[in-house]
């Protein structure tokens, strides 16, 4: 059976939490008389195969781009993803959106209804882009009778703004985001300057609106031989890149966890940063002390 070629021990990391978490979620309903009535409903963007390998892979098309990405880290071996953690998760949830645009991992998707069959009613594999459809997705659903965690997995910077805020004005979602710290952010911020046109909108794209420019490149007047000029030499460091990130998302949510997770590569390098935020505002308490101890915060 193919497996999804990405990662390392980082991403054994991301879904250990990540179990943790979903596990307390439905716990929570379940335990609770008038949660109980609600739909719950857990939300999988980029899902890939459902099994993750770290084997050593080039096919993703940003793999050009960004190295660290394509290479994976660790030896090997292969592991239960995203989507088949959520799915054996007790109690389960009502409903599963499997959500993931290349044709082969769908068809891979598809197959765990067949390895669930107490669940294949619930399951809902959609091979399209994650944006589109979770903005529609947000608009239509009913959250006066439903509760969701949505799991964002990205390669890069495929997560758009407009899609953060559509979660967001739901009141009613859990978000579990990786954030491209490392693999991408970081790398397209140029120290002499801003970058290209090209990334410099796909950097407005992913942050909402262009305020990035102004904390990762303040203009400053340096003296030169030739007089006063002003320069836009990049002023941003790791952590000053995550918490822009993480303010960005506590402007929109009930509450986020204030220090996320930083993921590393075996050689210590920041990849990526696994943030959480809570749309409802009852019950964003105890979502965010939930989460912060899964993340060891």
């Amino acid at each position: 059976m193919p497996t999804h070629e990405f990662g390392g021990p980082w991403t054994a990391d991301k879904l250990v939490r990540l179990r943790k978490y979903l596990a307390a979620f439905t716990k929570m309903f379940e335990g609770n008389p008038r949660a109980r009535s609600l739909t719950r409903i857990y939300v999988d963007a980029f899902a890939g195969t459902g099994s993750v390998s770290s084997k050593k892979h080039r096919s993703h098309p940003e793999a050009s781009l960004f190295p660290a990405m394509a290479e994976g880290e660790g030896a090997g071996g292969t592991t239960k993803g995203s989507a088949r953690i959520a799915l054996e998760v007790t109690p389960p949830f009502h409903r599963y959106i499997l959500i993931e645009l290349k044709p082969t991992h769908s068809r891979e998707l598809a197959a765990l209804r067949a390895q669930y069959p107490d669940k294949a009613d619930r399951i809902e594999i959609v091979s399209t882009d994650a944006n589109q459809y979770l903005k529609t997705w947000c608009a239509n659903t009913d959250w006066a009778r439903s509760r969701a965690v949505v799991f964002l997995d990205p390669y890069g910077m495929q997560v758009e703004w407009s899609t953060i805020v559509a979660i967001a004005q739901t009141r009613a979602i859990d978000l579990w985001i990786l954030f491209p710290l490392g693999v991408a952010v970081n790398r397209l911020l140029l120290k002499a300057g801003p970058p290209s046109a090209k990334w410099e909108q796909a950097l407005t794209r992913m942050f909402g609106d262009d305020s990035w420019r102004q904390a990762f490149y303040p203009k400053r007047r340096v003296n030169t031989l030739y007089g006063e000029v002003d320069t836009q030499a990049k002023q941003a460091d790791f952590r000053t890149i995550e918490g822009f990130y993480v303010d960005r998302l506590r402007a929109i949510f009930a509450d986020v966890v204030n220090r996320p997770l930083r993921l590393y590569s075996s050689k210590r390098v920041p990849l990526y940063t696994l943030c959480f935020a809570v749309g409802n505002l009852k019950g964003a308490p105890t979502a965010i002390k939930i989460a912060s101890h899964i993340l060891g915060r």
